[in-house]
């Protein structure tokens, strides 16, 4: 647990080391390391949006992989910290500590989120964020905050109904109950279940297969995607109609059909602009 009288500076600096980026080849790889379970304090949220956003300023940067250290992916936040707070306090952190997560959510690359363990709370909230997660088989995922007198307060009854559908949601969220990583897949809240061993570079192959993607045609289908998902039918194709015209304006557009028409399908070799 967090010192209720860290100050700002010291709290940062602690996260600094509690969290960072390493560039693997094309792709980063943010990684919670706050032992024993990677319990996340503000700062923290603070300092993965940092990271987040300077993966996302990075053109050499094509995938984003977020990880925890040791046995948990991050078993939700620091409740020491929380529970010395006010209403007042909280009331002006919650709006800042979603906007952390939302800087992952909305990263113009492809995020996969490997699940190594413990995925709790905030930590559950986080790996929603990602495009596609892949667990370990000894993951356990869950929003357990009705358990505190709380409730998701990061995304969590957002983004979790979207994924697996209101039904499921609500029977998580009211109950509080952990799912392991089986039942994670069978419902949909996760993609892809490995054995531990496998599961960096199950979640490094899903990545580094976009090193020589088009960077702006993924960018683009993933705004439209995940917007279109928050709006009506028509008002995602005129976001997709947007896209897909802006494109047309891409060295890697008149690359890849170029390439097509001179060499055939899956040959063309794109430069990210």
């Amino acid at each position: 647990m967090s010192d209720a009288a860290t100050s700002p500076d010291e709290a940062m600096r602690q996260a600094e080391e509690w969290v960072r980026l390493e560039v693997v080849e094309t792709t980063a790889v943010i990684t919670l390391d706050r032992p024993p379970v990677n319990a996340m304090t503000m700062a923290m949220h603070d300092r993965i949006a940092e990271l987040a956003r300077e993966a996302g300023r990075n053109d050499a940067v094509k995938a984003v992989v977020v990880t925890g250290n040791g046995k948990a992916f991050a078993a939700g936040n620091d409740i020491g910290e929380m529970q010395a707070m006010s209403v007042a306090q909280m009331a002006a952190r919650v709006h800042p500590m979603q906007a952390c997560f939302t800087t992952v959510a909305k990263l113009p690359k492809p995020v996969v989120a490997a699940v190594n363990g413990y995925a709790l709370g905030g930590g559950c909230e986080l790996a929603l964020c990602a495009d596609r997660r892949i667990a370990s088989s000894r993951a356990k995922l869950g929003l357990p905050e009705v358990t505190l007198g709380i409730m998701p307060g990061i995304g969590g009854t957002q983004r979790l109904p979207r994924l697996v559908g209101p039904s499921r949601a609500k029977q998580l969220i009211f109950t509080g109950r952990r799912v392991d990583a089986a039942e994670a897949l069978d419902m949909g809240l996760v993609d892809e279940v490995v054995e531990p061993e496998d599961l960096m570079d199950a979640a490094l192959d899903w990545a580094h297969q976009f090193r020589d993607a088009a960077s702006w045609a993924l960018r683009w289908a993933k705004e439209a995607i995940d917007t279109g998902l928050e709006t009506d039918l028509d008002t995602g194709l005129m976001i997709e109609a947007t896209g897909f015209a802006s494109l047309f304006g891409t060295d890697d557009r008149r690359i890849g059909m170029k390439s097509f028409l001179e060499d055939g399908p899956g040959r063309a070799v794109f430069r990210g602009r």
